[in-house]
């Protein structure tokens, strides 16, 4: 796809809820102070992005009609004045729009905070560097910033194949704990094969675990990526006196007397506050290089649904996450 002229771009806008992106023709941003003029190759789909679409994710402050996707990988193009960490060519990714009203990655061009971005992993393709910042930021505050995972734990991941839960696991590993993660029996060679000791929640309560894999005393860390009754249940399996629980979909009403009667502690995430609010951009741009390392290290390896997409079928993609379907992250290849 190629663009128009130096001055437009082929964008997808979602005009109103639950109507299907139309692709069309706008202004192409220039990068004002502070800012660097990305040339997009490739954006994550995320379910958040499709809750927008939908008119269902208010808490993301991002009115329709709008350009949706957050994460992306792709080009630096230009520099704002001010911008010493990046120069044309370099190769960036990061969780950079789609919400609080900036211009979202389903696009040619966005030109973003260059606090929010890193340079991408020189061992991942731009299609694998997409589908990682907002998920790796989610389990990296999570697990680092709250819960302050340190070697020889012994950490619980509620979902661990999930887009968020995968990455926790291999953070958890990487930082030298012990890993375990529930899912369906489906997903277990590949919780296994990531380094975690899997867990059928179908097959096993919590109490069930907790005896089998800490003798009672629960986990140091829980990290629930479900939230509702997985949330509960975490609560219940954390260690006495020490355990904490993190979670990024904390949003219901629970009670907190599981969670009192073992002393343990609570952590709540919401990745998206540095883009509402302004504030903290720049530790998400430091998360995004422990990425990079953790990648180029060979301990961090995402997991990105084959089938192929572009701005022209990204709404077969929406489709897709609507009804369950990803198998890893979905990637719309922006550069075709």
């Amino acid at each position: 796809m190629k663009t128009q002229n130096k001055t437009t771009m082929q964008a997808l806008i979602a005009a109103e809820a639950n109507a299907p992106f139309v692709l069309t023709e706008v202004e192409r941003p220039v990068a004002a102070a502070g800012q660097v003029l990305v040339r997009i190759v490739a954006s994550g789909v995320s379910v958040l992005d499709n809750k927008i679409r939908t008119g269902k994710g208010g808490h993301a402050q991002q009115p329709l009609p709008a350009v949706l996707g957050m994460d992306f990988a792709g080009e630096v193009e230009a520099v704002g004045e001010g911008v010493t960490r990046f120069k044309a060519g370099d190769e960036v990714y990061g969780l950079a729009g789609g919400i609080g009203g900036l211009q979202g990655t389903y696009a040619q061009y966005g030109a973003f905070d260059a606090d929010l971005l890193a340079l991408k992993p020189s061992n991942l393709s731009m299609r694998q560097s997409a589908s990682m910042p907002l998920n790796f930021i989610t389990a990296w505050e999570g697990l680092v910033d709250r819960a302050k995972v340190h070697e020889g734990q012994k950490v619980l991941v509620h979902g661990g194949a999930g887009g968020v839960g995968h990455l926790a696991v291999q953070i958890a590993k990487a930082f030298g704990a012990w890993v375990y993660a529930t899912g369906s029996a489906a997903q277990q060679p590949y919780i296994e094969s990531i380094g975690a000791t899997f867990i059928d929640y179908r097959e096993k309560t919590v109490g069930q675990y907790v005896n089998e894999y800490t003798d009672g005393e629960g986990f140091d860390i829980v990290y629930d990526t479900l939230g509702g009754a997985t949330l509960d249940a975490s609560f219940a399996a954390a260690r006495f006196y020490t355990g904490h629980v993190v979670s990024c979909l904390g949003w219901g009403e629970h009670k907190l007397a599981p969670l009192s009667f073992r002393g343990a502690t609570y952590s709540g995430v919401f990745t998206l506050m540095p883009m509402i609010t302004g504030k903290g951009c720049k530790h998400h741009g430091e998360i995004m290089e422990e990425a990079t390392k953790l990648a180029e290290a060979g301990k961090m390896v995402p997991l990105v649904d084959e089938r192929r997409f572009t701005l022209a079928t990204a709404n077969e993609a929406h489709q897709i996450l609507e009804h369950g379907k990803a198998i890893g992250k979905l990637v719309i290849d922006v550069r075709e």
